[in-house]
């Protein structure tokens, strides 16, 4: 009999466990054959919820050794105690390290809704990273011309974020360390294994604290978007040397609204905004502004006026939550943002509001 599972904060959600994932994707031929459709992989995920209670990919197991470190612990920006273990251990959720690519023409695992990361809007050959594949890896370590990127997506803040990778000359590759803070992902360096927030870019703990990542311009758009507007560019191939539950959202139900986080962040009795209200967060300086989805999906633009210049945030519909039905291609449609200032493309991301209130309180919110 199907049904749904009570879990922590989460309330009444679909969860579907790693191992669940791993057999939906050895049920339906691994994980760069066939496209499944959206009934198929929720009625299996239900099927696999009903045999094998968990939390998402892991993260809300209960903590477990996370292997030996070479991290310089005596160095240390916040305290040590905030970073709670998310379940798997260090590289636990691997990230991609060999990304192969494909033309748009070639792909037929996307459906039009699906959300993707796209980085390079101006470059010769665009990318496009979809979320149901940065969901079960987190990072992408790859190349944009001669830039080094990291490719970045934490399905617990929904933040998408692109980092450039060289930092004083030297290139580093990045790893899941198993970690949150605040509910977000914490990376780290192969090179130093220093520990680097996600949100915000900044390493935490080990040799490079106080070292902070440039962040590139990146966007969320729909896969029909993508290929109309970029069918020279290049697609993240499922054929990752993984076997995953690619189309398969292991967070299901995870964006409702009002839900708090799986995990203990900072500032969780704020009530600016429900925990789970998407925003568009820019960061301009020492200066932060947040503008709500809710907001925003009824004006379409709104402006902003800054010591920098004039930032345009609009929005548009037509693209699907990641973190909704079991099935990426049936989630809700959420729309998605982008930011121009004085004309120009920079960086941004789309967080839920909780973690926005733990790392910026101060922040600035936009036409509420």
């Amino acid at each position: 009999m199907r049904h749904q599972r009570l879990i922590g904060a989460l309330g009444a959600v679909t969860v579907v466990a790693v191992v669940g994932a791993l057999a939906l994707t050895q049920t339906l031929g691994g994980s760069g054959e066939g496209t499944p459709s959206a009934e198929e992989l929720a009625e299996l995920a239900d099927e696999i919820n009903d045999e094998v209670p968990n939390v998402g990919l892991g993260e809300g197991s209960p903590p477990r050794d996370a292997g030996d470190w070479a991290t310089d612990f005596t160095k240390a920006s916040v305290p040590l105690h905030e970073f709670q273990s998310g379940g798997p251990p260090k590289d636990g959720i691997p990230a991609i390290d060999e990304p192969r690519y494909l033309q748009v023409k070639d792909v037929d695992f996307l459906e039009d809704p699906e959300p993707v990361i796209l980085v390079g809007e101006d470059a010769q050959v665009p990318r496009a990273y979809p979320l149901q594949i940065l969901t079960w890896h987190e990072i992408v370590n790859t190349r944009l011309g001669d830039v080094p990127i990291a490719v970045t997506f934490c399905p617990l803040c929904n933040t998408a974020i692109v980092f450039e990778r060289r930092l004083d000359g030297r290139i580093l590759d990045f790893g899941t360390t198993g970690k949150l803070r605040d509910s977000d992902l914490v990376m780290y360096d192969r090179q130093t294994e220093s520990w680097w927030q996600q949100f915000g870019g900044e390493a935490v703990v080990g040799e490079l604290t106080g070292a902070k990542l440039r962040q590139v311009p990146a966007r969320i758009v729909s896969w029909d978007e993508f290929r109309r507007e970029h069918a020279d560019g290049l697609v993240l191939s499922r054929d990752t040397g993984f076997s995953r539950g690619y189309g398969l959202n292991p967070y299901s139900g995870y964006d409702r609204i009002d839900s708090s986080p799986l995990f203990a962040t900072r500032n969780s009795d704020d009530d600016t905004l429900p925990p789970k209200e998407r925003v568009v967060y820019v960061e301009l300086g020492v200066d932060a502004y947040a503008v709500p989805f809710s907001s925003l999906a009824k004006k379409r633009t709104i402006e902003i006026e800054t010591v920098d210049g004039t930032v345009v945030v609009r929005w548009r519909p037509g693209v699907a939550s990641a973190l909704d039905s079991a099935a990426i291609s049936a989630g809700k449609d959420v729309g998605a943002s982008s930011v121009l200032l004085d004309g120009e493309p920079i960086p941004f991301h789309e967080p839920f509001w909780f973690a926005v209130a733990a790392f910026r309180p101060d922040i600035q919110i936009v036409d509420r």
